[in-house]
């Protein structure tokens, strides 16, 4: 009989369903332990060891190596971001994005709706 043994660990529910969905895409199927116990109470998660990511034994293997895919082409992608749109001489100076680089950024003066509203009160 084919059992399940841990993946991975994680500390919230949702990267663990999105490792998971990964997983499918490939055919590889598994199940979630611990999700309901520590989204009702999140502080038992270290005392339990986090949420689990299970899989088939026999496709532990197959599994590792595409997350491992998974998380080079993340790493390459996010090295490859280029600066699609810049300002020159832009009133904010030289203040730009930190994650792509780009001067394409504004600050927001304007307090109308919920947050002027808010400010008020604070």
């Amino acid at each position: 009989m084919n059992q399940l043994v841990s993946l991975k660990k994680y500390d919230n529910y949702i990267e663990a369903s999105q490792t998971l969905q990964l997983l499918e895409e490939y055919g590889i199927y598994g199940y979630i332990a611990n999700e309901y116990t520590v989204q009702s109470d999140w502080l038992l998660s270290q005392a339990i060891g986090g949420i689990e990511l299970q899989v088939f034994k026999n496709d532990l293997e197959k599994a590792k190596s595409v997350i491992q895919l998974h998380e080079e082409q993340i790493k390459t992608t996010e090295n490859n971001v280029k600066v699609e749109y810049t300002i020159k001489n832009s009133k904010y100076g030289d203040k730009t994005c930190p994650k792509c680089g780009s001067n394409h950024i504004y600050q927001d003066e304007n307090l109308n709706g919920i947050f002027g509203l808010s400010i008020l009160f604070l």
